[in-house]
């Protein structure tokens, strides 16, 4: 009877794991910013910020997966404290650092990092360095601090898709960060009420394997699917060449693509628009295209270098998903995509001079343009 409670025990956990991973399955890429968040950010003020920072810290399933990982075998609220800390300050510094000196990576790479330091954090909770390898495992506060440094990188990597102020760069960064900081706070306040709860319960102990083994499958579940989108954006879909950049860097980071460019057959362009962004404004340009459609694209201002944001948006979706292709700051870019969704696809655009800017843009693909109804 005993063995038969436990099965069914068992069994629960495991299909409240499954669950959770389906969930994540469908919203792992959905981990950013929506172009209203963008622009509620561009127009608002530090409260803006600061409230913006808290819900995608409370939308940061990977984030919140490693702090549960970290509060989960703690009991004492000097450890909670001094590790919530840790971690706190490390993501804290390159937050900062990263977003006020325009340092980026790419966030699919950064992302599989962190699924990666969700495996590590419930591996060391299981005792693994010991049971599975044979060695101490590594200092817990250094490694805490450490992966924290990583998410900071995540955290900066999302705010840096923004246009942010200049005027008052470091005060919008921390307030974004003081948002995190009460994001986390409130989650992690119903973590251990949950975790102090379940703590009571006889099945605690098969609860905590099965949630750790859970958080390590998660955890590698998260890095497949950002390597994936990682692929799947860096390769064929789309390559950015800008033959005539006069930036040594851009050249030698573009080489190859701009070989690869200079050995194609040029488009027969299908549409030659012209889109006028005023001095500070910014402005949307979005065509309709079906799934695996083929986009190429060449647009160029007329002189003057614009933020701006390559994406797509699935048809139908109201959760405020969307996927990014390409994002920076020139005058100029070129490439082609392979659409991963049916929906809008298409580029946001800011105007940060104090004049009207003028951008030639030219398309070939099977698509629909919205402006034209």
């Amino acid at each position: 009877m005993l063995s038969k409670i436990k099965f069914i025990s068992h069994f629960y956990y495991v299909a409240a794991g499954l669950l959770v991973f389906s969930l994540l399955s469908q919203y792992a890429y959905a981990h950013g910013m929506s172009e209203a968040d963008k622009l509620a950010i561009i127009e608002g003020g530090n409260l803006r910020y600061m409230w913006l920072g808290a819900t995608h810290m409370l939308s940061g399933y990977d984030h919140l997966l490693f702090v549960f990982g970290i509060i989960f075998f703690l009991t004492n609220f000097r450890d909670i404290v001094k590790y919530v800390t840790a971690f706190t300050l490390g993501h804290s510094v390159t937050l900062i650092f990263a977003t006020f000196n325009g340092i980026q990576f790419n966030y699919f790479i950064i992302d599989a990092i962190i699924g990666l330091s969700v495996c590590y954090i419930a591996f060391a909770n299981i005792d693994g360095f010991r049971k599975y390898l044979n060695i101490n495992p590594p200092n817990m506060m250094l490694m805490i601090i450490s992966l924290g440094l990583i998410h900071g990188f995540g955290l900066s990597t999302r705010l840096q898709e923004l246009p942010l102020s200049e005027d008052s760069l470091l005060l919008n960064i921390i307030s974004f960060n003081v948002g995190i900081e009460l994001g986390q706070i409130s989650a992690l306040v119903l973590m251990l009420l949950l975790i102090a709860a379940w703590r009571k319960s006889h099945a605690f102990k098969t609860f905590s394997m099965v949630a750790n083994y859970g958080l390590i499958l998660a955890g590698g579940l998260l890095f497949l699917m950002q390597m994936h989108g990682y692929e799947h954006t860096s390769y064929p879909e789309e390559f950015i060449a800008s033959a005539e950049s006069t930036k040594s860097e851009t050249n030698t980071k573009n080489a190859t693509a701009s070989e690869i460019s200079e050995n194609l057959p040029q488009p027969d362009w299908k549409d030659t628009i012209t889109i006028t962004i005023p001095a500070k404004d910014d402005k949307e340009y979005k065509l309709q295209l079906a799934k695996d459609a083929i986009l190429e694209y060449q647009w160029k201002t007329d002189g003057a270098e614009l933020f701006f944001d390559f994406h797509g948006e699935p048809k139908g979706d109201t959760s405020g998903f969307f996927k990014t292709y390409k994002k920076s700051t020139d005058s100029q870019a070129s490439g082609s995509l392979i659409t991963p969704f049916e929906g809008t696809h298409g580029w946001y655009w800011k105007n940060k001079t104090e004049s009207p800017v003028i951008i030639t843009l030219k398309a070939k693909g099977d698509y629909k343009r919205l402006d034209l109804k």
